[in-house]
């Protein structure tokens, strides 16, 4: 896709997504075989439903055909939210995941699996896992140290009132 394009398309979806409190991640236009798919990932602070995916997509639809911004063909539009194991690119991304196991490459070349504590302009507060027995341990990362970061899907964790409970 062109950045004009690009550029074209957020500007004109992306007041439709904040109307709706979403952040408007990004906008790919790809072929799929004759057609083209025009792929919208949005996200907010607490997740996206579905109904709301699919609420905004009928909306997105009707302002992309009162408009010429996809052109004369055919097009597929997708909308959707992020998958779990997408990259933390944004600060907001951070703050999202407060609280959740995330998975850092550092430039100097270190990983790092470490839980999100806090989150700041400069950077995070995590809390290290110990091992074999050990007590976790806090550390701090800026976010100029930070090469590539992903959530960590965790299936057995325990979520806020069970541990509060326990």
């Amino acid at each position: 896709m062109s950045t004009t394009q690009s550029e074209r398309l957020r500007g004109l979806l992306e007041p439709l997504v904040a109307a709706r409190q979403l952040d408007l991640e990004e906008i790919d236009v790809s072929r799929a075989g004759r057609r083209r798919v025009l792929r919208v990932i949005v996200d907010s602070d607490d997740g996206v439903e579905l109904d709301a995916c699919a609420e905004l997509s009928r909306a997105l639809s009707e302002r992309l055909d009162e408009t010429d911004a996809m052109g004369e063909g055919e097009y597929v539009l997708e909308v959707s939210s992020p998958g779990a194991d997408r990259p933390l690119t944004e600060h907001r991304h951070y703050v999202r995941a407060t609280g959740r196991l995330v998975r850092l490459r550092l430039h100097e070349g270190a990983e790092l699996v470490a839980r999100v504590l806090g989150v700041d302009d400069e950077g995070l507060d995590l809390e290290v896992p110990g091992v074999k027995g050990r007590k976790p341990t806090a550390r701090r990362v800026e976010f100029p140290e930070i090469a590539k970061a992903r959530v960590e899907i965790e299936f057995n964790r325990k979520d806020k009132k069970e541990e509060e409970e326990a």
